[in-house]
């Protein structure tokens, strides 16, 4: 028995499956023509300066002696990510963009925690990292106080690490960073909220106590099912039916990288930001607890610019536009932008933009 209509419909599917086919064919050879070198990730030249554990501190050079700035950046990414995103290709790196303007770059790339990181916790990440990767930049350049960009994730250790720790930090530029996350109703606040409008939808204590780290695949899994469609299926479908030239075909293949390396996630820290975040919104309340110092945002009197994607599916802008009403300082500016949440780090219009914002905001301060 067959379940395909016969006649002319299934003329007409069978010719369009032959020309699907002959599609997916041509983008196969287009794929195979590309060289490896093309897709190769890591524009900008770094050196590596210090590691911690499986933790390490690049440094990415100033490229300009004519406007060489005096105090250096440190940039924090997210755990659940790799941070290469930052410096993709080389004209939508945002780390070359800032070492062109004169500014010596430092990034944290926290590695890939093995089954011994288990019991990491997120203010681990703080005090044994953040703060020793902030120390040792002071050395190096002989100043008392560094600026510091935190992105997404990242952007909510800054803060944290602002608020207690303000006398190392000059000005902080945070981008895509929730802050309430209480504040919209999206797919990924909902799925892992618990209080009395939603139903918890997952057990992190009984998670890491079952497995240890959470897998990085299970992570990425979520992120995509939040946009099943769009991110499972559509982007493949757009490269049907048009010759994908090499240079766009490697930055597409350099972004599935990216997107597909997701480390795994350190149980203990894993666990203590989706209870203390996003279920009970501690950020916000300040009931953070860093070593004994309880987290205040309202301590963080230093310039910040708070950097939105107004079409970020993972971090909602409204969650991060709160910032502006917990932080204490009055030097607060906000710049948004129209794009999605990795859009905020490889979109070629924003990277024209995005580091001479950052280089114009912190020569004012």
């Amino acid at each position: 028995m067959s379940f395909l209509p016969i006649g002319k419909d299934t003329d007409g599917l069978m010719r369009e499956l032959l020309a699907m086919s002959a599609d997916v064919s041509h983008v196969l050879n287009d794929i195979e023509a590309v060289n490896v070198p093309q897709v190769e990730i890591g524009a900008t030249p770094k050196e590596l300066v210090l590691t911690l554990d499986q933790v390490t501190l690049n440094h990415y050079a100033s490229q300009n002696e004519t406007t060489q700035k005096a105090r250096p950046i440190l940039i924090t990414y997210a755990l659940v990510n790799r941070p290469y995103m930052l410096d993709l290709q080389a004209d939508r790196s945002l780390i070359n963009h800032l070492t062109r303007l004169g500014y010596d770059v430092y990034l944290i790339d926290w590695g890939y925690p093995t089954r011994n990181d288990r019991w990491t916790t997120f203010d681990d990440y703080l005090m044994m990292y953040v703060d020793v990767c902030v120390d040792t930049i002071c050395e190096r350049h002989a100043v008392d106080k560094i600026d510091l960009i935190g992105i997404c994730q990242g952007g909510v250790m800054s803060l944290c690490y602002t608020a207690t720790h303000g006398d190392k930090i000059a000005n902080l530029i945070t981008s895509v960073t929730p802050v309430d996350f209480h504040a919209d109703d999206s797919t990924l606040s909902a799925w892992l909220r618990d209080d009395l409008a939603h139903t918890e939808a997952i057990n992190p204590q009984a998670m890491v106590e079952s497995i240890g780290n959470i897998p990085g695949d299970f992570i990425n899994l979520g992120f995509l099912m939040l946009k099943p469609f769009e991110l499972g299926l559509q982007k493949y479908l757009n490269l049907l039916g048009v010759h994908v030239e090499a240079d766009t075909l490697a930055n597409f293949l350099r972004l599935e990288k990216w997107i597909f390396d997701n480390p795994d996630q350190a149980g203990a820290a894993w666990r203590e930001y989706v209870e203390d975040f996003y279920m009970h919104n501690k950020l916000i309340k300040g009931e953070i607890d860093v070593y004994g110092e309880m987290v205040d945002l309202a301590n963080i009197t230093l310039p910040v610019l708070n950097i939105v994607a107004e079409h970020d599916h993972l971090v909602p802008p409204a969650s991060s536009l709160a910032l502006r009403d917990y932080v204490g300082t009055s030097d607060y500016t906000e710049a948004t932008f129209p794009v999605g949440h990795v859009g905020i780090y490889v979109s070629s219009r924003v990277q024209a933009k995005l580091p001479k914002l950052i280089d114009e905001w912190l020569a004012r301060h």
